[in-house]
């Protein structure tokens, strides 16, 4: 019997199940992917069908012009297959300090797609690029044969465009398997090191993200029968002092069809933000919504972003 997230937290500050202020508006553009990854929480793939749509997307960019202070995180699936990806950037050009893409990196050596790197150099978008782990049988694994070495070619593309050094680039490490990441500060400059010496790669910084057990790899942990020994592990690497970080105090995620939700993870499975009513908030009626000290929505998943050093969409929470 693992102990409810929400006691926990609440045992540790009530107020960390209160939604705080808004900080970065993370759009996700859908779950259509050129990869199937063995850990990916959305189940993304080629066959993904739900994809955001036009009008969705003038709302956030009208949400972004009434809030200009926000970050702009835009993820999915592959958020560059959307077909509307460039009407996205062009439309919020200017409206936001600072638009982050989520890529696997993969998609931009596909062919029809070289015009990614340049793109989004052209607009000045920080890069967060997925690379599991900087072996290639571990990455392949991970994420399918041949995939380490398109990263590792768009990886040098991007550096020959200034990223790494002019505009940020940020790796992501998920563990390849039903554990906790090692120290985000060591595992960075095992990364920094191996990049450079094996291909004379550079990036700013890395983050480690843990295995959230819902989705495609929560159905691999059914398979091998340690879905529950995963969860009591989770609980027990319980990090109190990275409880009043936890990203969904000051991030909103949009899905897409305009609804909103405390995390990726919530909408994945399907736990939208409500009003007093029940009904289900859009991005549309966001500003009316009294998100400041409004109840987020936990469940035992949670546990994934208090373990250890804690674990966000910027990395570990603590240093």
């Amino acid at each position: 019997m693992v102990l409810s997230f929400k006691d926990r937290l609440q045992a540790v500050n009530p107020e960390y199940e209160t939604f705080e202020s808004l900080q970065t508006l993370q759009v996700n553009l859908g779950n259509l992917c050129n990869l199937h990854c063995r850990h990916c929480h959305v189940n993304a793939s080629s066959r993904g069908a739900e994809i955001m749509g036009t009008d969705v997307m003038g709302q956030i960019a009208g949400y972004l012009k009434r809030h200009s202070e926000l970050t702009l995180d835009i993820t999915g699936g592959c958020p560059e297959m959307n077909p509307n990806f460039r009407y996205l950037i062009e439309l919020t050009e200017g409206l936001t300090p600072r638009r982050m893409l989520r890529s696997n990196l993969a998609i931009m050596a596909e062919q029809g797609w070289e015009w990614l790197p340049e793109f989004c150099r052209s607009h000045e978008l920080t890069i967060i690029g997925s690379l599991p782990c900087y072996l290639e049988e571990n990455v392949d694994h991970q994420r399918g044969q041949g995939v380490y070495q398109k990263s590792i070619q768009v990886l040098k593309r991007l550096n020959s465009l200034g990223y790494g050094t002019e505009v940020e680039l940020d790796l992501v490490y998920n563990p390849g398997g039903d554990f906790v990441p090692g120290s985000q500060q060591g595992l960075e400059a095992a990364y920094k090191t191996e990049l450079s010496a094996s291909h004379e790669i550079v990036f700013n910084h890395l983050f480690t993200i843990t295995n959230a057990p819902i989705g495609r790899f929560r159905e691999h942990l059914e398979v091998a029968g340690t879905y529950t020994e995963y969860l009591r592990m989770l609980a027990g690497r319980f990090n109190p002092e990275a409880a009043g970080n936890i990203m969904c105090r000051t991030l909103i995620s949009v899905d897409w069809q305009g609804k909103i939700y405390n995390c990726d993870f919530n909408q994945a499975l399907g736990m939208p933000v409500t009003a007093d009513d029940g009904s289900e908030i859009t991005i549309s009626e966001l500003d009316g919504a009294g998100m400041n000290g409004k109840k987020i929505l936990l469940s035992q998943h949670c546990y994934c972003c208090t373990a250890g050093e804690g674990s966000s969409c910027t990395g570990a929470l603590l240093p």
